[in-house]
């Protein structure tokens, strides 16, 4: 569904992607890790072109985005679902209104029919009696719940997480991993994460991908990914601050 070929990104004098190519598989979910600051979001964030390549094509569904006008751009983006870091909710909605504001903005969609579509995500990711809430009141892991049924709520076909469970203890993090995983067994989509979260996150992923020195180093269902010959993959198993990956 995804492909990625020949990406170079630099912020300034920073060489940050050179040259990075990968695949994503249709249906499955592909995780994307790394050390801190070896540009995981960035690659990330070029896949619904948040950010625009230096050199290099973003083809989805054979399409290379980062060059389509801006108003196909904004159809080929109702592909896309993203749960963000923060889950970056609008603190002044209620849980409710943030997870039905994509329909009200993209879609001719009745209040009636938002509601109950609103309801049943919320339900889906064990929220449902939390949205009349504003994001103030609910705790981390259900702040990611609520960005999670808001990235769900247009039927997307590619869902990205970035760092889905940042700032949460480890029984959150793994109550997160299992909600992705019940999630993508009800719709299906292509996931794709961006995680520090190991081993933990193998768990949940048919691909680990390893991204080192602006290049994919390996890419490999999980079992394969940890018995990798390759020093970079182990320094990076390990966490072990000798090796060939530079400490920053």
């Amino acid at each position: 569904m995804i492909r990625v070929v020949n990406l170079h990104k630099s912020f300034r004098s920073q060489k940050v992607l050179n040259g990075v190519n990968l695949e994503f598989e249709t249906g499955k979910i592909t995780t994307i890790v790394g050390t801190s600051g070896c540009g995981k979001t960035v690659l990330l964030r070029h896949l619904n072109a948040l950010l625009r390549p230096d050199q290099g094509e973003v083809l989805v569904d054979g399409v290379d985005i980062a060059k389509v006008p801006q108003k196909e751009l904004y159809e080929m983006r109702n592909k896309f679902g993203v749960l963000f870091q923060g889950a970056a909710l609008l603190d002044s909605m209620t849980v409710f209104d943030n997870v039905a504001f994509p329909m009200r903005e993209k879609t001719k969609r009745t209040e009636t029919e938002i509601k109950k579509k609103v309801e049943d995500r919320l339900e889906q990711v064990g929220l449902g009696s939390m949205g009349d809430k504003f994001p103030a009141e609910l705790s981390g892991g259900m702040k990611k719940r609520a960005g999670l049924a808001r990235a769900l709520i247009m039927d997307p076909q590619i869902v990205l997480f970035d760092e889905p469970t940042t700032g949460l203890d480890p029984v959150l993090a793994t109550s997160i991993h299992q909600l992705i995983v019940r999630t993508h067994t009800t719709f299906g989509f292509t996931g794709v994460l961006v995680s520090h979260t190991i081993p933990q996150v193998f768990d949940i992923s048919d691909y680990v991908a390893m991204l080192a020195n602006g290049v994919i180093v390996e890419l490999s269902p999980p079992k394969n990914f940890c018995a990798s010959q390759n020093p970079i993959v182990q320094q990076f198993i390990q966490g072990k601050t000798e090796g060939p990956i530079q400490v920053l």
